[in-house]
């Protein structure tokens, strides 16, 4: 049985800011079903209900002393199970550095939250007793576990046949500070030397870090695995990548159809599915009067759920917006960002209320009421390393219209309007230059299409037919797991 300590600054129910903690909280539970022994770590957060999860102190461990930034600081493990399962939650508390109103900060000491996790998460494992055939790591607040397994912990044979797997989930976030964090970490300074495995133009990248000593580097798609090997998508992160490219993989995030299901969901009040279309509809209905418009079944309602940012976009749907406005459609729009692009919703739904609806903030009820009531679901991302909304709406038979890139790329097959041989599999509709001309165009060409009712029902039922359960993801892992125990030390 190989054995898989999976190490996360986030994971559902506990605590989320985003897709990162659906991962992290469905991924171990089905790596689990399949066979492996997982152990789960995270941060013991101050928003974390310890009456709730049912939190026990590990008497066993005890108090763990650990050294960051010079200071002996008193560290001690929480334990909890993941629900549906048998995988072990172990929550890493230091209040000194996670009872914060927020799970990720601008403060002073940010390096050292994240240095303490990654040695307590280390020291954890030696006292629990339990060495894992592999670490995987995640993200930037991860990034120091390879090089301090390797170097600092390397006099420790417990570790001896422990390998890392590090995934980016988004290389945009990097964990950049300064020099001194070197010191924080104890971490040599013969790693910090000018384009060296941890130097970023003059800081410490974490993020950098692992990439660096990962024994292998996976990330959430194989288009984005691909893309960031680019300058373009890279983030100047490229080069590093381009050294350590036969060690980098592409996998998918799978979804959970436990919870995203329209034909279970608890969250809708209509249920249906891809032999009941015909119900979707009342969700539409439902969804529009709750935010005060006008229903017209010939009219197709475009839902968006997320994050209002540019990366997200929102600078080419701004661009785009005075002719968007005279297309025969309704909108929804769920999210929150930066205020030029919420100012814009709040002045389009001000305007036109018969055409927009928003909601600026998220609501985890109403994302699932958005994806069941709507006809599209825009996506039109500069770069999506995977995205899980675009395989929600084909779940959903709310048919995606996405640019072409990462994770979007790799789950929307574009109808070409009849032209194509590969129309009859289409699952959406897709664009390639991103500006705000290709997604007006592509915007357009969803809209004429709705029309054709026969040929819209062939393109929902294709996308709802389609299977992104994190099974065959996770089986994925497992061979990476199984590839990198293999390797000698």
């Amino acid at each position: 049985m190989i054995k898989i300590a999976f190490v996360v600054s986030e994971a559902v129910p506990f605590a989320k800011t985003g897709g990162l903690a659906d991962v992290a909280g469905t991924l171990p539970r089905v790596l689990e079903k399949l066979g492996c022994e997982v152990k789960l770590f995270i941060p013991k957060y101050y928003s974390i209900d310890e009456i709730k999860f049912n939190l026990k102190y590990n008497w066993k461990i005890g108090e763990i002393p650990i050294k960051v930034a010079g200071h002996i600081r008193s560290v001690h493990i929480l334990q909890s199970k993941l629900p549906d399962s048998n995988v072990e939650v172990n929550f890493v508390d230091c209040p000194h550095y996670f009872n914060r109103a927020l799970l990720y900060t601008n403060d002073f000491d940010e390096d050292e939250r994240f240095i303490l996790f990654s040695k307590g998460v280390i020291e954890a494992l030696q006292r629990l007793n339990w060495a894992p055939n592999v670490i995987h790591c995640n993200d930037w607040q991860t990034g120091l576990i390879p090089l301090l397994l390797k170097d600092n912990y390397s006099w420790d044979k417990f570790f001896k046949k422990t390998h890392t797997i590090f995934t980016i989930h988004n290389i945009g976030y990097q964990g950049k500070f300064a020099k001194d964090a070197l010191a924080k970490a104890d971490i040599d300074e013969r790693y910090f030397y000018p384009t060296g495995p941890i130097e970023f133009y003059n800081d410490v990248s974490f993020m950098k870090a692992g990439i660096s000593f990962a024994d292998i580097i996976t990330t959430v798609s194989p288009t984005y695995a691909n893309e960031i090997l680019t300058r373009e998508y890279g983030a100047g992160m490229e080069n590093i990548l381009i050294q350590r490219k036969e060690s980098l993989f592409g996998i998918i995030n799978g979804v959970d159809y436990s919870t995203w299901d329209p034909e279970t969901d608890v969250q809708i009040p209509f249920n249906y599915s891809v032999n009941s279309l015909e119900e979707k509809i009342k969700n539409k209905k439902y969804l529009l009067q709750q935010f005060d418009m006008p229903f017209k079944k010939e009219i197709p309602l475009i839902g968006i759920v997320s994050r209002i940012v540019e990366q997200k976009g929102f600078d080419v749907f701004a661009e785009a917006i005075n002719d968007l406005i005279k297309l025969s459609a309704q909108w929804i729009i769920l999210g929150s960002g930066e205020e030029k692009f919420e100012d814009l919703i709040r002045w389009l739904v001000k305007s036109y209320p018969d055409k927009f609806g928003a909601y600026i903030m998220f609501s985890d009820i109403l994302s699932h009421l958005v994806e069941a009531g709507s006809d599209m679901f825009l996506m039109p991302s500069r770069y999506e390393p995977c995205g899980l909304n675009q395989i929600y709406s084909l779940k959903y038979g709310s048919v995606p219209i996405v640019r072409n890139t990462g994770g979007l790329a790799d789950t929307v097959r574009n109808w070409h309007d009849g032209k194509s041989k590969n129309d009859a599999s289409s699952t959406g509709f897709s664009f390639n230059e991103y500006s705000s001309s290709a997604l007006l165009e592509t915007v357009r060409r969803a809209i004429k299409t709705f029309e054709d009712k026969i040929t819209w029902g062939k393109i929902q039922s294709n996308g709802m037919k389609e299977n992104f359960s994190w099974d065959s993801s996770a089986k994925e892992y497992i061979n990476l797991y199984n590839l990198v125990a293999q390797k000698g030390n």
